[in-house]
């Protein structure tokens, strides 16, 4: 993977050299504060290049979660060239800063399995069938 730094106080990293995720940082030039209930979408200061085959997950970032605030899940696609950018949403009921540069969400690179697909007027049977939701119950 080829990563262009926008910004160079955004150079992501990994905690541990094996972690699956490398941080992404967040390219404010001030702080931003999140209200409660709201979102905004804020930019990580990369653009990558992937490997043919595969695509970049944004995900949260578990110390930012246990707050309330959540990065929502996105998908970058192996074309895209752009800044990658990320929207978290404050669930919390508290006000939260954002500071130039905080780690704001995590990036996972996956490989892509992408099928051919065949439209058809049935589908096979399975025991679960159309059950969805909850089906299996709560406890």
């Amino acid at each position: 993977m080829r990563i262009k730094l926008l910004n160079r106080h955004c150079k992501p990293c990994r905690a541990y050299e094996t972690d699956s995720g490398l941080d992404l940082r967040a390219r404010l030039e001030d702080s931003l504060w999140l209200q409660p209930m709201c979102n905004a979408v804020i930019p990580a200061g990369i653009a990558i290049e992937l490997p043919a085959g595969y695509e970049a997950q944004v995900r949260p970032r578990s110390g930012l979660s246990k707050k309330g605030i959540m990065a929502v899940f996105g998908t970058i696609d192996n074309s895209y060239r752009g800044e990658i950018k990320v929207t978290l949403i404050n669930t919390s009921m508290q006000r939260y800063e954002i500071k130039p540069y905080d780690r704001i969400a995590q990036l996972v690179v996956a490989p892509v399995i992408i099928p051919q697909i065949r439209f058809v007027r049935e589908l096979s049977e399975t025991n679960r069938g159309i059950k969805g939701y909850g089906s299996t119950g709560t406890e």
